[in-house]
């Protein structure tokens, strides 16, 4: 009686052990791993949505700026000379015109990215002047809560009492980034240039002049 009881409860074992077996063998691959992935996809594509839908109304990737509509939908003008044999007076108070930009956003950027980047300045800085204690954690959340996903939220920390963060807004071959500094009502939001390719790094871009 004994050594039946005993093949019984071997036979038991046995049987639990394969269905456990089979359990394993069926389970989708990558295990845990599949749904973080499936969430980590839909953040991803709900961003390059937010970006498509901030940049409706810009002008299509690599359009360059001297020949994009300006701010009314009009073309932008040359600057008027003078007729000739007329006097130029000279600025008020002797002062000195400055010379145009030679890098950063404003030579750098096609219209694509710049009409994109004026869009992102205006939702992100009223987002965060609303914040009474801008720390890097409530800069996080209000970021995420306009569809700016962690991986592309570079810098974030506090120096002092600011909070300085950048956002990689690269797309479709543009380099535009964001370049920002929370400081309640003397936030700062300007766009910036990034490397078109490779990974991101915040000592290679180019900020406001």
């Amino acid at each position: 009686m004994r050594r039946r009881r005993h093949a019984i409860a071997v036979t038991a074992l046995a049987a639990l052990t394969l269905a456990a077996c089979g359990s394993e063998q069926s389970a989708p691959p990558g295990g845990r791993g599949t749904p973080v992935d499936a969430v980590s996809a839909g953040k991803d594509a709900a961003f390059v949505k937010m970006l498509d839908e901030v940049a409706r109304e810009c002008p299509p990737p690599g359009t360059k700026r001297d020949s994009a509509p300006g701010p009314e939908g009009r073309a932008p003008t040359a600057p008027v000379e003078p007729p000739p044999g007329a006097t130029v007076e000279p600025p008020p108070g002797g002062a000195v015109e400055p010379g145009a930009p030679t890098a950063g956003p404003e030579v750098e950027l096609d219209a694509r990215d710049w009409c994109a980047g004026v869009q992102h300045e205006q939702r992100v800085a009223e987002a965060v002047l609303k914040l009474e204690q801008p720390d890097p954690a409530q800069v996080r959340k209000v970021l995420n809560g306009l569809g700016y996903i962690d991986g592309r939220i570079h810098g974030l920390k506090r120096s002092g009492a600011v909070t300085k963060f950048v956002l990689d807004l690269r797309d479709k071959g543009g380099r535009l980034c964001l370049d920002g500094t929370a400081e309640g009502e003397l936030t700062e939001v300007e766009a910036c240039v990034a490397p078109a390719d490779g990974a991101f790094d915040i000592a290679n871009i180019h900020r406001q002049s």
